[in-house]
């Protein structure tokens, strides 16, 4: 159990320990309770699945528990309290949030980008090879891999620069094409191309991740283009062509820089 005297702290604590439930007083010394849910409600790794209780002093109007749902609260509780109610509910809420961080690490989404996770990526190429087996095409994946100062220097930095990257890679790529994070600085396009088209979907990454960065460094960019063309279908897999195995079919063309 972790406590704080004042909103400002509330919040501060709140994102540095990331409970899994939080009881703020709706009448704290700086902050109101309400504009402290607000703010936690904004930050991703709070969300909506976090469950934050509001208590007042006094009794609860419905005016009140009003403006705590629609700043983000899951109860606004008044005077005078039930304790057992209390405690069966926040059981209950736990109950849920644990639920709900298992689903999300379970899930086919990163948190931080949108984008699909190794997970989703794997799932979502194992789908476009089936389709390529019925439908004979090629198929080939970029992966890019960012280089950047800030990976040493701060996690958090990196998080922002792998959220600048998938803005740039949604701007880039083609309605058919899988897009995906593989790990904190490296990211998979999986489509239908190959030759000089998969080539010319690597320049293109290139050029749009080599414009990002915090304004300090230049962000150096690595491209991997990985193919399995048609004849080759049948023994491919999805993790062959996202990370080339040596006994994939999949071939290697050189790294590309920016």
């Amino acid at each position: 159990m972790h406590r704080a005297y004042t909103g400002r702290q509330a919040i501060e604590r709140a994102l540095e320990i990331l409970p899994d439930l939080a009881i703020l007083d709706s009448q704290m010394p700086d902050l109101s309770g309400m504009e402290v849910c607000r703010v936690l409600r904004q930050d991703s790794r709070i969300g909506s699945v976090t469950p934050l209780l509001l208590i007042t002093a006094g009794p609860a109007g419905r005016a009140q528990r009003l403006e705590a749902l629609q700043a983000g609260a899951w109860e606004f509780y008044g005077q005078p309290l039930d304790a057992e109610l209390l405690l069966l509910k926040v059981k209950l809420y736990l109950e849920v949030k644990t639920a709900a961080d298992a689903y999300r690490s379970g899930g086919l989404r990163d948190e931080v980008t949108g984008l699909y996770n190794r997970r989703g990526l794997v799932q979502r190429t194992d789908e476009l090879l089936a389709e390529a087996r019925r439908h004979p095409r090629d198929l080939a994946s970029v992966t890019v891999t960012l280089d950047h100062p800030a990976i040493a220097t701060a996690l958090e930095e990196a998080s922002s620069l792998a959220l600048m990257a998938g803005v740039a890679l949604r701007g880039v790529v083609r309605a058919a094409d899988i897009v995906g994070r593989l790990s904190d600085l490296r990211f998979a396009v999986v489509g239908p191309t190959a030759g000089e088209g998969a080539q010319h979907l690597a320049a293109r990454l290139v050029e749009a991740l080599g414009g990002i960065g915090n304004g300090r460094a230049k962000v150096v960019v690595h491209a991997d283009v990985r193919e399995v063309r048609q004849a080759d279908l049948a023994q491919a897999d999805s993790h062959a062509l996202l990370d080339g195995l040596p006994s994939s079919p999949a071939r290697l063309t050189p790294t590309r820089s920016a």
